[in-house]
């Protein structure tokens, strides 16, 4: 508002799931872009308030069907995080599979690989360790339950077939966009509950 206020919404557009980090004095924001291409838009800041587009992960999926509108289909609720030097946001199709883009420019070329082609997952996340041990959170199509997987430390191929860490049951219905972090020694998940429209946020947390 140039008086050191500001008025929200901050952006006056449809940015789903959005996703954010910070990066020395740089904020850097990913959203959902379902069917559409270019996909993933990645927006830059220096205040959390105004944001500007710099670049997109990718110009189009690697497969024929999204050539076409493909309804309900596409990138869901993108993760980004930075480690060792690089940008890597992580994100699912709900039947192509897990996918993982990286680079050390967030506004230069996006780097991207299906790490896995399976059906039905969704809303993933990275998180490396201390020790550099890179682990992947994510849910299951429809939201729920919540997968904790171990990945190499390149974060680039999955080691298992992933440990449920919490159900979604009536207690946390629609678990989904599910977030990894870790603060003071503990170790969180973060995921929204209940559906969009009357949900709220679970959080668990462990020491190991």
């Amino acid at each position: 508002m140039g008086d050191g206020t500001y008025t929200n919404p901050i952006i006056h557009a449809d940015y789903s799931d959005p996703d954010v980090i910070r990066v020395n004095d740089d904020y850097y924001m990913v959203a959902s872009s379902f069917t559409c291409a270019p996909g993933i838009p990645v927006l830059h800041s220096k205040d959390l308030v105004n944001w500007k587009i710099i670049n997109h992960v990718y110009t189009e999926l690697p497969f024929d069907r999204y050539k076409y509108p493909a309804h309900g289909q596409g990138s869901w609720a993108p993760s980004i995080r930075y480690h060792n030097g690089l940008f890597y946001v992580y994100f699912c199709t709900p039947e192509e599979g897990l996918f993982a883009a990286y680079t050390d420019d967030p506004a230069g070329k996006w780097m991207l690989k299906n790490i896995l082609k399976v059906s039905q997952w969704e809303d993933p996340c990275p998180f490396w360790d201390d020790n550099g041990n890179a682990y992947l959170v994510r849910s299951k199509l429809c939201g729920g339950p919540a997968y904790l997987h171990w990945m190499t430390d390149d974060g680039l191929s999955l080691l298992d077939n992933g440990k449920i860490v919490c159900w979604n049951n009536e207690e946390n219905p629609v678990l989904e966009g599910l977030k990894m972090i870790k603060r003071n020694g503990w170790y969180y998940i973060l995921a929204p509950a209940g559906g969009v429209a009357t949900g709220w946020q679970t959080v668990l947390r462990s020491k190991i």
